[in-house]
C-alpha cells in the first residue's frame, strides 16, 4: 500500500473533484474555475535561480550500451505549466564526447510533437535499440528497433507491452505482453469499474518472444500465469523469471522463482520464497541465479537481502545477513562478480559482491537518490560493472543523467540548469526509538530565520516498505513543497522501512502503529529539540501507508492542530474485503482477518475513533485498488458523525498514483490551504 508510484500513463483533461464537507458539498472543482485556495498553491517561477517541483524535468530510465560509450535515457514530457502530459521522449548521447543529444522517435509528425516513448534497450553488440512507442495509435505501444536510420516496427499487437531485452545472439528480443489489456499493468493505476456479475478474471502477462528478422511474436509461458521480472541465461535457451497464477496485482506477493525453457515453454519451479521476490539476474556461466528477496509492501518499491541459488536447485544463500542497508538492484558482471545498489542508512550505496569470498566492497556511498522518479531505480551497467550510468538527484540538486567510471560520473544532460531549491536546508537526523537508531530528513522552511517560531508537519512516507532519501522531489510530493510556505518539515523513516537491514524493515510486522509510531513521535521530539518549533503548530500527513499513519496518529494524541489523510486505511477488517491487492497483508499480519480478526482490529483507528479532535482533510482516488475509496469516507464518516471539523475531497478516475496535472497541483494547493488555515 505504497505511496504514488514512477508509472507512467496519458493524462485527461476532464476534471470533477467532489468535495463534502460536514455533511455540505462544495461543488465542482474545475480547471477553469479554481478555488479561492489557489494562491496557497506552489509558487511558479521560471527565471534563472528559482524554481518550482512542476517545473523540474523528470527522467525515467537510463540505458548504459555494453560498449559502455553511449547512453539512452528517457524525459517525462510538460506542457507549458509545467505538468506532466504522460509523453516521453527518448535521447540517446555518446557521453565522452561534447555532442548534442540526439532525439529518437517512431513518429513522423512534425517537429514539438511528442508520443509516447520508453523502455529502451540495447542490443548486445551496441548497434541496436529497442524500446517501444505509441506513435502509430495513441495508447498502444509497439516494439521498434533503430539500427542507425529510421526505426523498423516490429509488432502489430492489441495489449500491453512492457520491459523490452535482446537475447545474447541479438537474433530475439523478449518482451512482457499482456493481450488485449484494458489500462496498464500495475495496482497503482486507476482500476477499470466492475458491474454484472463479478468473476475472478485476470489479464496476464506472459513472457513473449519477438524474432528480431521477422517481427514474428510467440507467447512462450502459460495463459495462466503472470510473468514479474525475468532475465536471459547466457546460452539463450533459457530465462530466470518470477511469476505466479491469477491475479498478477495482488499474487506479486506470492511470486515464485523459475526457470522456462525457449524451445518448449516449460517452466520449471525453482524456489518458493518465505517473502518477496525480485530482481532475478543469471551468471555468466549460466549456473547461478541472484536476486533480493525481503518483507515488500509494495510491488514498485523493493528492498532487502541479495541471494543466490544454483540454476540446477538447491538452498539460496543470503549473501547479505544482517547488513543494515536493503539492496535495490543486483547485477552480474562479467568476472562473477555481484553488483549491488542498495539504500544504506538513506544515502545511495553501489557495493561489489564476491558470491565466493562473501567480501563486499564499497565503490560508491553519498547522500543521494540514483534514481528517476519515486521507485523507479535507474541504474545500468557495462558487463565489466566499470562504468554505469544512472539518474543522480538530491535534496540540493535537481535530477540529471550521469555516465561514466562508477563515482566518477561525467553530467551528461543539463536540462534543469539553474533550478534551485525552493526550501531551505535538508538534515539528516537521527534518534534513538526502542532500542532501534531511526533515521529522518528534517527540511528547513524557505528563507529560514533562526529567531522565529515555525510551524512543523510530520510526513509519513509510504509502504512502510520503503524509505525517504535525499533526492530532488518529484510532482507528486505535495510534502516537501509546505517548506516553500514557511513550514519545517519531517520525513521520518520508521521500522518497517528500507535503509537499515531486514530486522528494522520486519519489526513492525503485526505491530502497525504501535512501535513504528512510538519511532515517528521520537523523531517529532528530536526536531522540537534541535529546532526552533512552535510544539503548538503541529501537523501530520502522508500518503497510503502515510494516510494510514494520518488516521492512526490522530486517534493516538491530540499534540497534532491539523492532519491530512491521502488515501489511508481506516478500518483492516473492512479493508480486507475491498482493496484489490490483499495478498500484501499476509506476511505483516500473520494470517488473514477471518483468522485473526484481533490483530486488524488492534491497528485500526476506527477502533480508537473517539479520541480524535484533529482537523483532518481526506484526500482520495475514486478508482483507487490499493487503498479503496470507502475507507476514505468511513473515516469521514465517523468524524463527521462525532462532530471534528472535516473535508473529504474525492477525485475521479484515479488511482492510487494521481496522474491528471490538475488533480496533482489541486491536491498540493488543497494541503497548503488547510495548514495554512489551522496553524498559521
Amino acid at each position: 500500500m505504497g505511496c504514488i508510484g514512477g508509472i507512467s500513463m496519458s493524462t485527461v483533461s476532464k476534471f470533477v473533484g467532489v468535495c463534502v464537507a460536514l455533511g455540505v458539498c462544495s461543488g465542482t472543482v474545475s480547471a477553469q474555475q479554481p478555488q479561492a485556495h489557489k494562491a496557497a498553491g506552489v509558487s511558479v517561477t521560471t527565471a534563472a535561480g528559482k524554481t518550482a517541483t512542476h517545473y523540474t524535468q523528470q527522467f525515467e530510465q537510463v540505458a548504459l550500451s555494453p560498449g559502455g560509450k553511449t547512453v539512452a535515457w528517457i524525459e517525462t514530457q510538460m506542457d507549458k505549466q509545467g505538468a506532466e502530459t504522460g509523453k516521453h521522449d527518448i535521447y540517446v548521447a555518446e557521453f565522452e564526447k561534447n555532442v548534442m543529444p540526439r532525439r529518437i522517435s517512431a513518429g513522423t509528425a512534425p517537429t514539438g510533437t511528442h508520443f509516447d516513448e520508453h523502455a529502451v534497450a540495447w542490443s548486445p553488440d551496441s548497434k541496436q535499440l529497442a524500446f517501444l512507442s505509441d506513435a502509430v495509435k495513441q495508447d498502444q505501444l509497439q516494439l521498434y528497433v533503430m539500427n542507425g536510420g529510421v526505426p523498423r516496427e516490429l509488432t502489430s499487437v492489441k495489449g500491453f507491452l512492457a520491459t523490452p531485452k535482446w537475447s545474447p545472439d541479438g537474433k530475439t528480443i523478449a518482451v512482457l505482453y499482456t493481450e488485449n489489456a484494458t489500462r496498464v499493468a500495475g495496482p497503482l493505476v486507476a482500476e477499470t469499474p466492475e458491474t454484472g456479475v463479478i468473476k475472478d478474471t485476470f489479464f496476464e502477462q506472459r513472457l513473449a518472444l519477438v524474432d528480431v528478422a521477422s517481427g514474428k511474436l510467440r507467447q512462450i509461458t502459460p495463459a495462466d500465469t503472470y510473468i514479474y521480472e525475468y532475465d536471459w541465461a547466457p546460452d539463450g535457451k533459457s530465462i530466470a523469471l518470477t511469476a505466479a497464477k491469477g491475479n498478477g496485482d495482488s499474487n506479486w506477493y506470492i511470486a515464485r522463482l523459475y526457470v522456462v525453457d525457449i524451445g518448449s515453454g516449460q517452466m520449471r519451479p525453482l524456489y518458493q520464497p518465505k517473502l518477496q521476490i525480485v530482481r532475478p539476474a543469471v551468471s555468466p556461466d549460466g549456473k547461478t541465479i541472484a536476486f533480493i528477496e525481503g518483507l515488500m509492501s509494495d510491488e514498485d518499491s523493493v528492498g532487502g537481502d541479495v541471494f543466490v541459488i544454483p540454476v540446477n536447485g538447491g538452498t539460496p544463500r543470503n549473501l547479505t545477513p544482517e547488513r543494515k542497508a536493503s539492496a535495490v538492484v543486483v547485477s552480474w558482471t562479467r568476472d562473477r562478480k555481484l553488483i549491488n545498489m542498495e539504500n544504506a542508512d538513506q544515502e545511495s550505496s553501489i557495493a561489489r559482491i564476491d558470491p565466493e569470498s562473501g567480501n563486499i566492497e564499497i565503490l560508491y556511498h553519498a547522500p543521494e537518490s540514483l534514481s528517476s522518479g519515486f521507485w523507479s531505480t535507474s541504474l545500468s551497467f557495462t558487463p565489466d560493472g566499470n562504468t554505469a550510468a544512472t539518474v543522480r538527484s538530491s535534496f540540493t540538486t535537481p535530477p540529471e543523467v550521469w555516465a561514466g567510471p562508477v563515482g566518477s560520473w561525467k553530467q551528461v544532460t543539463h536540462r534543469n540548469t539553474g533550478l534551485q531549491p525552493s526550501w531551505g536546508e535538508a538534515k539528516s537526523l537521527h534518534w534513538k526509538s526502542d532500542g532501534f537508531d531511526v533515521q529522518g530528513w528534517l527540511i528547513y522552511p524557505k528563507d529560514f530565520d533562526a529567531s522565529k517560531k515555525y510551524p512543523l508537519i510530520v510526513a509519513v512516507h509510504g509502504g512502510p516498505g520503503a524509505g525517504v532519501q535525499s533526492s530532488w522531489p518529484a510532482q507528486w510530493d505535495f510534502t516537501t513543497p509546505l517548506a516553500e510556505h514557511g513550514y519545517f518539515v519531517l520525513h521520518a523513516n520508521p521500522r518497517g522501512s528500507f535503509g537499515e537491514g531486514e530486522t528494522f524493515t520486519q519489526a513492525n510486522v503485526r505491530d502497525f502503529g504501535y512501535g513504528d509510531w512510538r519511532d515517528i513521535m521520537a523523531g517529532v521530539d528530536e526536531s522540537l529539540r534541535i529546532a526552533p518549533i512552535d510544539p503548538q503548530r503541529l501537523g501530520l500527513t502522508g500518503w497510503s501507508y502515510g494516510g494510514y499513519m494520518t488516521m492512526w496518529g490522530v486517534t493516538q494524541t491530540n499534540r497534532f492542530g491539523a492532519a491530512v489523510a491521502g488515501a489511508g486505511i481506516a478500518n483492516w477488517s473492512s479493508y480486507y474485503g475491498e482493496n484489490k491487492i490483499d495478498q500484501w497483508m499476509i506476511p505483516f499480519f500473520g494470517k488473514s482477518v477471518y483468522d485473526d480478526p484481533e490483530v486488524y482490529a488492534r491497528s485500526a483507528p476506527l477502533t480508537f475513533i473517539k479520541n480524535v479532535r484533529t482537523p483532518t482533510l481526506i484526500l482520495v482516488g475514486d478508482s483507487d485498488g490499493e487503498c479503496p475509496t470507502p475507507q476514505s469516507y468511513e473515516f469521514w464518516h465517523a468524524l463527521r458523525t462525532l462532530g471534528v471539523e472535516t473535508e473529504l475531497v474525492i477525485y475521479e478516475h484515479e488511482g492510487h498514483m494521481f496522474v491528471k496535472p490538475v488533480h496533482v497541483r489541486d491536491r498540493t494547493e488543497r494541503v497548503v490551504a488547510w495548514f495554512d488555515s489551522h496553524l498559521k
